[in-house]
């Protein structure tokens, strides 16, 4: 499941909107480094188009996310830095939201800051329920699963999504 989906969600078109207008677009090559592992994250950010790979010091790559995927959320809500390293493996496309704009947005706009915080914390649970369940913890196989009741609005998070794309990537 595209973390996107969880976020734009729980957002407001007029949200999607703010986000997509307070961004900055980026062309990034492969190689280039977009989150590094304990330094600082500038900013959260939408991959667009394209791919990534997240490595950790200790395993190497773990996982590649393409379109749909947001980055450093993690780090936003609890300051940490990142627990892993984030570099494009192809040409790729982003939206970068930077922190400090983010945090007066959330700042200034309370249901904005409700809606993204509830949004953020539904896609962690889910993230985690699935790690847990990959250990044998919960013995049901909930990687990547739905939740039913996100189910009503996935499809305006996917619209909300294209539109995102239409209006940055001129597609």
């Amino acid at each position: 499941m595209r973390k996107v989906l969880y976020i734009l969600s729980q957002l407001s078109d007029a949200d999607v909107e703010w986000l997509a207008r307070a961004g900055q677009r980026h062309a990034v090559a492969p190689g280039a480094i977009l989150i590094e592992e304990g330094k600082s994250a500038d900013a959260l950010i939408f991959v667009l188009d394209g791919e990534v790979s997240v490595a950790t010091a200790g395993l190497g790559e773990v996982t590649r996310f393409g379109a749909g995927e947001i980055l450093g959320e993690m780090s936003f809500v609890d300051k940490s830095p990142p627990s892993a390293t984030v570099a494009a493996t192809a040409p790729t496309q982003i939206l970068a939201v930077d922190r400090e704009t983010l945090a007066r947005q959330l700042e200034a706009d309370p249901g904005f800051a409700s809606r993204f915080y509830l949004a953020v914390a539904m896609y962690l649970s889910v993230r985690l329920r699935a790690t847990m369940s990959r250990f044998g913890k919960d013995g049901a196989d909930a990687h990547d699963e739905l939740n039913l009741e996100l189910l009503d609005t996935v499809h305006i998070a996917g619209a909300r999504f294209d539109r995102m794309i239409k209006r940055l990537l001129g597609v």
